[in-house]
């Protein structure tokens, strides 16, 4: 006797377990292809499942920031209050910077390199990053201790920190360790500690290592004012790992797979975001839905190429040391 077996669609499954599904595809496929195959898979991608975490700091580092801004409202709004994780590079206006804060309330790892904010943008909104665990804040270059030192006291559940600079910034300028006593006195639950290429000496290094007694890996590579015994580190802090001050060509993994900035190469895709139609999606005609997209920025009016192998993509900024 045959058994009979029951085929059941794809569409056939609740929005949530399609939004679920979704989130293993990159993001331009589920911005750009997945609505357009059927009804429930773009009522689906719309949900808030798909979007509990957003990586699009590979595009944005190229992109004009109003378009930068469109598409990171659209996506933060999709997330329903429900993003966790949050990679963007380049930020510049302080509306975008208000509009994350507003929408932060599940917030967990948020990474904003290379990004225009003020000592008094995060003073408006650190209050509500309380939520953070992690934070990148490299290559910005216009805060200061002051910033760190907000951040600090309103991020009660702070464990790692990056605050790498680029060396063009720090060639050549004194040595100073007023960041490094704004993280020691407000981040005592620090694990992970980067700080690449910043002008910080000896003493500032031991004031962090004094106050944070839960960090496990620094990064002090470039920091050449910076000399600690190794014999020291090793009866002191038995489980930290320190890299530098010396660079290495490599960089091994330090076990902190959530917070790793290493980018898949096979993955990578530069977009160009531009004004324009985005062309045809699934419509049903007994039940029309033109104006699905109208509360997240008109994604009708917004158009996404994709295109590989830019050769000189990495030549304005160099990668994280």
């Amino acid at each position: 006797m045959e058994e009979a077996f029951e085929f059941r669609s794809w569409a056939e499954l609740i929005p949530d377990a399609l939004g679920v599904i979704f989130t293993n595809l990159s993001l331009q496929d589920r911005v750009t292809v997945i609505p357009r195959v059927c009804k429930s898979w773009a009522n689906a991608v719309t949900g808030p499942y798909c979007w509990q975490e957003i990586d699009i700091k590979d595009w944005s580092s190229r992109c004009q920031p109003d378009q930068l801004d469109r598409l990171l409202e659209m996506l933060i709004t999709r997330s329903c209050g429900s993003l966790r994780k949050l990679s963007v590079s380049g930020l510049q206006t302080e509306s975008i910077f208000t509009f994350i804060a507003e929408n932060a309330c599940s917030l967990q790892t948020l990474r904003l390199p290379r990004s225009s904010m003020s000592d008094a943008i995060v003073e408006q909104i650190a209050g509500r990053l309380s939520m953070i665990s992690f934070l990148d804040v490299s290559y910005c270059i216009k805060i200061g201790p002051y910033a760190l030192e907000m951040i600090g006291k309103n991020c009660k559940l702070l464990e790692g920190l990056c605050r790498n600079m680029h060396p063009l910034d720090t060639a050549g300028k004194p040595y100073q360790d007023d960041e490094a006593y704004a993280i020691s006195s407000t981040m005592p639950k620090l694990k992970h500690l980067e700080m690449a290429y910043h002008l910080i000496s000896t003493s500032g290094v031991l004031q962090i290592l004094a106050n944070c007694p839960k960090l496990e890996f620094l990064d002090q590579r470039g920091c050449w004012g910076v000399t600690l015994d190794n014999m020291f580190l090793k009866q002191k802090f038995p489980k930290l790992k320190v890299l530098g001050p010396f660079v290495l060509d490599t960089y091994e993994s330090d076990g902190w797979d959530d917070f790793s900035d290493v980018s898949d190469a096979s993955e990578y895709l530069a977009w160009d975001f531009v004004a324009g139609g985005m062309g045809e999606y699934y419509v049903d005609d007994s039940d029309s839905y033109d104006g699905m997209w109208d509360d997240e920025g008109r994604l009708d009016e917004l158009q996404f190429g994709f295109y590989e192998g830019i050769e000189d993509a990495g030549m304005y900024w160099p990668p994280s040391p």
